[in-house]
């Protein structure tokens, strides 16, 4: 093992060996151990940490039933929600083109199948630690025993969440971080790093495992002859195998999809259940400073300054310390990380502001320089932008979808300083353990390493294009794609035939169109209760089972259209075939391509689909930047509505980040929307909804309700606070808590005109009628796959969404220009039905009678 140094000794200098240089690099790097602080961690960090229970620690991790969409109110809001009721796992599939669980085109108010709710970790890519400046010291009064990376105290045999241990002080210092310090003897005779057996239960018993674990392998039990793997000494070797059989059938999906070498499995199983954190045995933080040499050229002084450390400053490297080295055929080489901090983007800034000693923590963590013991909103501002360079992801692979929404967290103060290598030394992955309900990241080698080699990771895991690969490192690795041409023309055929297959969509067989009587009374089969409780019309009925109806109006979606088209062609429907180019985000972008070319038509944000358009989107924020435009995005994801998951930022980085969640769109962010004053509040953003009605593809007959809805923000519109969900968002009509401004359309009219005299609602409303003409012309004119599929069965109904926004013509004429937002297949129509008794009575009127004269709709196509 590498010397022991003592508290106050004078760090050693250390050398990197070959495989920690650059060998074409011509600088020298001069290397030092950090001072470790009290409480054996490594690190620069002199300040408390926060207190057990707060948002950097969650050992138990909660589901909840009832789910808000937006932030909570108490401190502890948004931490990690995971949900494991059941007892099986399912494989995550990183890189998947849909959201985990649910395919194209599904809504959000799918019901979550039965079985699983586990974790889809994301690819295993982590941010470098930023470059770390020198914290300030805290006063000399201040005396905090503190855990090393990441725990204050440990959980009392059987206590409930709010009871803790204090924290034992440590008497030996690490660099790998764990839960909880080694427990030293009362008498203090205990020699650090020395043996220590747990007490009480194997997983929350008592005072437990700390940093470093290699003491308690030497007398953790049997070694197994057959691969050298140790055997746990409370259990028989029979019962040793019955534990990791379960192990494996429980995690071995998620493992496999991670890539963890199975040869770990049963060393990984020992750590979890016994908490074993033994980083600090294997490796240690650097402090490393390059060295420009007066040889060195500008050109290759302006290059270094690209890379990940340039030179003139300090930053962090992870080394293997052990003097044997690490070898990756050892079952033993893989390593638990601690997570500091686990939250959702909109419930941050509310973390750091009240769970007491965050924002300090993470202001050290990210070398960002604190003064001061009160918050302050530069302060939060600072590392709300800078912990895009140290999140992580992952999220529920079922659930609902407020469930599903990505989880983001920072690895302790040790994972956090593990750098970034396109040829990495190691991999890691999130991983979320189910019998003790907490998430980890676990480490483990790639190849073997000797001591002093740098422990690295791939940040841009899984990307093998270089332009990709270029932009997903924008964080770390700064670069320029202002000479790449943002234009994003309408995707190839094989686009939208790679959709079908993915949605596993098969299109039916042509058929002549339905004629029934004139006096025939329908038989409905619906899982909707809106349509149960409010069609009355008297030519429809409700059949018991979907073999004894005319109509199919269900919830959910309809894939086998082929064989409904052989066996029963003459059932009706309420969606048709390939509807997803309308209601899905990505592709209702690519088909109005047709309408405004590369960059779009009028009627709607210029949007970039995250997966594919990543680089032109690169080139248009970076091109904006430098011509000093508004440069405000909004990111959303393509399958979720109600404003789920979907963020409002000014941050390249946060917006390329987002790409590792949920697949995702980016699109211009409204920052001149028509407003409405509202006496309460004042100025704010309001949407509209429109429910339209599409009766046939070919021809095309389209219908528009009478009737629009109206939302509203709850408080004054301005471009800042972009993370205040009722300054930015409208959707307030899902959280009980939360003020839903009600205004009935016939009420809105005079209003919208009183303030706007010169803008008559009347012609507003035809602008908005004449873009949903538009964009069912280019959604019907193409061929299926490409295009909605003329099935003379099918019928549908969708909701639209819009903004009106401040435009100025050529001519200098300031209009208003509606702004398509998203298509909702199968919407909410709860307010439809309160406030319009007849709605569903027109809806089905119009589309299944053809009777549309005695209602209440007009005819656009």
């Amino acid at each position: 093992m590498p010397p022991r140094r003592v508290p106050g000794q004078a760090p050693a200098r250390a050398s990197l060996n070959k495989h920690a240089l650059d060998p074409n690099a011509r600088r020298v790097r001069r290397a030092a151990t950090l001072q470790p602080q009290p409480g054996g961690s490594f690190g620069s960090i002199r300040d408390p940490l926060p207190p057990p229970g707060s948002a950097t620690r969650h050992r138990r991790v909660h589901a909840r039933n009832s789910p808000a969409s937006r932030p909570d109110s108490g401190p502890f809001s948004g931490l990690c929600v995971d949900n494991s009721a059941s007892d099986r796992v399912d494989a995550a599939q990183p890189g998947s083109r849909h959201p985990p669980g649910q395919p194209r085109g599904a809504r959000e108010e799918t019901p979550p199948p039965a079985g699983a709710r586990a974790h889809r970790p994301a690819a295993p890519s982590s941010p470098r630690a930023a470059r770390p400046r020198t914290p300030p010291r805290r006063p000399a009064r201040s005396r905090i025993a503190r855990a090393p990376l990441g725990r204050t105290g440990l959980r009392a045999p059987g206590s409930g969440p709010g009871a803790w241990l204090p924290a034992a002080r440590a008497s030996r210092r690490r660099a790998g971080g764990g839960r909880g310090p080694r427990r030293a003897r009362e008498e203090g005779g205990a020699r650090a790093g020395g043996p220590s057996r747990r007490a009480g239960p194997a997983v929350r018993g008592g005072v437990g495992l700390g940093a470093g674990a290699a003491a308690m392998d030497a007398d953790a039990g049997s070694q197994n002859p057959e691969n050298g793997e140790r055997r746990d000494p409370d259990r028989t070797a029979e019962e040793d195998a019955r534990a990791r059989a379960e192990f494996a059938a429980l995690h071995g999906p998620a493992l496999r999809a991670s890539g963890v070498p199975e040869r770990y499995w049963g060393r990984l199983l020992h750590k979890l259940e016994h908490e074993v954190f033994d980083a600090g045995e294997m490796f240690g933080i650097m402090q490393v400073q390059e060295v420009e040499e007066e040889s060195e050229g500008e050109e290759a002084r302006e290059a270094r300054k690209k890379q990940p450390n340039p030179g003139g400053e300090l930053c962090y490297k992870v080394i293997v310390t052990s003097e044997n080295g690490l070898q990756a055929a050892d079952p033993n080489s893989i390593f638990l990380i601690d997570h500091a901090w686990t939250c959702r983007v909109e419930h941050a800034r509310q973390q750091l502001r009240q769970v007491p000693g965050l924002l300090l923590r993470m202001a050290n963590l990210m070398g960002i320089g604190f003064h001061g013991e009160l918050p302050s909103a530069e302060a939060e501002d600072l590392v709300l932008e800078e912990m895009w360079r140290f999140n992580q992801t992952y999220q529920l692979a079922h659930g609902t979808a407020e469930e599903k929404v990505p989880v983001w967290y920072i690895m302790d103060e040790f994972g956090s300083r593990i750098q970034h290598s396109d040829t990495p030394s190691f991999a890691t992955a999130p991983f979320f353990y189910m019998p003790q309900q907490v998430a980890y990241t676990l480490l483990w080698p790639l190849r073997d390493l000797d001591t002093g080699e740098e422990v690295t990771r791939d940040f841009a895991y899984g990307e093998t294009d270089p332009l990709i690969r270029k932009c997903m490192l924008l964080p770390w690795v700064p670069a320029d794609l202002l000479d790449l041409s943002f234009s994003t023309p309408e995707p190839p055929a094989e686009h939208y035939q790679a959709i079908l297959e993915e949605n596993k969509e098969k299109l039916p067989l042509a058929i002549s169109p339905v004629a029934y009587p004139c006096d025939h009374v329908f038989k409905v089969y619906t899982d909707i209760q809106q349509v149960l409780r409010h069609l009355t019309h008297p030519r429809f009925t409700f059949a018991q089972s979907e073999a004894d109806a005319d109509i199919l109006y269900n919830f959910s979606h309809f894939k086998d259209y082929r064989r409904l088209s052989q066996e029963r062609p003459n059932v009706l429907l309420n969606q048709f075939p390939c509807e997803n180019l309308l209601t899905v985000k990505d592709c209702l972008a690519s088909i109005a391509r047709r309408a405004g070319g590369p960059e779009g038509p009028a009627w709607l944000p210029r949007t970039f689909n995250l997966r594919t358009e990543l680089p032109q989107f690169v080139s248009c924020f970076q091109q904006r930047e430098r011509r000093g435009q508004d440069n405000h995005w909004i990111c959303k994801p393509w399958n979720l509505a109600r404003s789920l998951d979907t963020h409002v930022t000014r941050s390249l980085h946060s917006i390329v980040r987002h790409r590792e969640s949920s697949p995702k769109v980016v699109s211009k962010y409204i920052e001149s929307p028509v407003l409405f004053l509202r006496e309460d509040v004042g100025r704010v953003k309001f949407d509209v909804r429109y429910v339209v009605l599409l009766r046939s593809v070919k021809p095309l007959r389209l219908f528009v309700y009478d009737v629009f809805w109206l939302r509203f923000s709850n408080r004054p519109f301005a471009l800042d606070d972009l993370d205040d969900y009722e300054k930015h968002f409208t959707v307030m009509n899902y959280d009980p808590e939360v003020v839903l401004k009600q205004v009935h359309y016939d009420e809105f009219i005079p209003e919208f005109e009183k303030q706007y005299p010169e803008f008559p609602w009347k012609s507003v409303q035809a602008e908005i009628f004449q873009a949903f003409t538009e964009l069912f012309q280019v959604a019907c004119a193409k061929p299926p796959p490409l295009g909605l599929c003329d099935y003379p069965s099918s019928r549908a109904v969708y909701a639209i969404d819009l903004m009106l926004k401040w435009d100025d013509r050529p001519d200098g004429t300031r209009v208003m220009q509606p702004q398509i937002l998203e298509v909702n297949f199968n919407p909410d129509c709860e307010r439809a039905c309160r406030y319009h008794p007849g709605f569903f009575n027109d809806v089905f009127s119009t589309l299944y009678l053809d009777e549309p004269s005695h209602c209440h709709v007009t005819r656009l196509v």
